[in-house]
C-alpha cells in the first residue's frame, strides 16, 4: 500500500518556489495588462475605477466588447487574499470581450486590514454593482484565492442578492482553494488569522450550494499536488450535493499559466467558461 502525508504545509501550497522560474510572476503580468487597458481606453470601451463601496480599493474596471454585450464575466483575482490587485489581469479580459462580453475586475482590501469574510462580502458587492450595469447572464471565475471566492457566491446563505445569484450561468475556480481548514496550519496564517470555527465556516467544500448550478474546477496539471486536490474535492462534493459540476485538470498548465487561456477566446478554458 502507498501513501502520502503531508508534513510541510507552508511547501504544499507555495507556488513561485516550485515552479521553474517562478519568480518571473506577478511583475510578467504588468505590462500585458497595462497594454491592454491602453488599447481599450483607446477604443472608448474601458471604464476604469467604478467605486463599489467605501474603502479606495472597493472599486472595479469594466471592459465593453463592440456590441452590446451579451452578458457579464467577473474575474476575481488571487494572492491568497494578501496581495495583488486588479491591475494585473486586465489582459485575461480579451478573450470573453473577444466573445461579446462586457468583464468587470475588481480589486478588494486585502488581509489583514479586513479578514477573509469581510473579502468575500466585498466581492458580493462588486458583483452586484457590476450586474447592474450589464445585463443578461452572469459568469463568475476566480483564480487561487478568487477561486475561493467565486465559489462563496454559490452558498445557499450567501447574502448575494438572489436576483443576482440567479443570474450565474457558470463559476469557474482556477486553481481555487476550497478548503481553508490547511491553511490553519501554514504560516501565511498569521496574517490571515483564520480559526478552526471561522476556516470552516468560510470553506465552499463545508457550505451547501444552490440548486441548480454549474460548477468548472480548471486546474493545471503541473500545479502542487494541494490545488488538484481541492479542484477534486469541490467537484467531487458539490456533485452529491445536485450541482453540476466537472473538474478539468490542463496538462503542461501551473498555478501561474493556467489563467492565460483567458486571454484567448478559442481556447479550451474559455470556450468552457462561456458553455451553459
Amino acid at each position: 500500500m502507498t501513501g502520502f502525508r503531508i508534513t510541510d504545509w507552508n511547501d504544499a501550497y507555495s507556488n513561485g518556489p516550485n515552479i521553474p522560474n517562478g519568480s518571473h510572476w506577478p511583475d510578467a503580468w504588468v505590462t500585458p495588462a497595462a497594454a491592454y487597458r491602453a488599447s481599450a481606453e483607446a477604443r472608448g470601451s474601458l471604464q476604469t475605477d467604478i467605486s463599489y463601496g467605501p474603502h479606495q480599493r472597493n472599486c472595479y474596471d469594466l471592459f465593453y466588447p463592440a456590441s452590446t454585450p451579451k452578458g457579464l464575466f467577473v474575474f476575481i483575482h488571487g494572492g491568497y487574499w494578501l496581495a495583488l490587485d486588479k491591475s494585473y489581469w486586465s489582459h485575461l479580459a480579451q478573450g470573453a470581450v473577444d466573445s461579446g462580453w462586457a468583464v468587470a475586475m475588481p480589486s478588494y482590501v486585502l488581509c489583514p486590514e479586513v479578514d477573509i469574510s469581510q473579502i468575500t462580502q466585498m466581492v458580493v458587492d462588486a458583483i452586484t454593482h457590476s450586474a447592474s450595469k450589464v445585463e443578461g447572464p452572469i459568469v463568475i471565475s476566480g483564480h487561487s484565492a478568487g477561486g475561493h471566492l467565486v465559489t462563496s457566491m454559490l452558498d445557499q446563505h450567501t447574502s448575494l442578492p438572489k436576483e443576482i445569484q440567479s443570474r450565474i450561468a457558470h463559476t469557474v475556480s482556477l486553481s481555487g482553494v476550497h478548503d481553508l481548514r490547511p491553511l490553519l496550519r501554514t504560516s501565511m496564517n498569521e496574517k490571515l488569522q483564520l480559526d478552526s470555527y471561522s476556516a470552516a465556516v468560510l470553506s465552499p467544500a463545508l457550505m451547501i450550494p444552490v440548486v441548480p448550478s454549474r460548477f468548472t474546477a480548471w486546474v493545471g496539471g503541473g500545479e502542487r499536488d494541494e490545488f488538484i486536490r481541492q479542484s477534486q474535492l469541490l467537484s467531487n462534493i458539490w456533485r452529491g450535493l445536485g450541482a453540476w459540476t466537472q473538474c478539468i485538470v490542463e496538462p503542461d498548465r501551473h498555478h501561474f499559466n493556467v489563467i492565460d487561456g483567458l486571454m484567448d477566446k478559442d481556447s479550451p478554458l474559455m470556450k468552457t467558461a462561456l458553455e451553459f
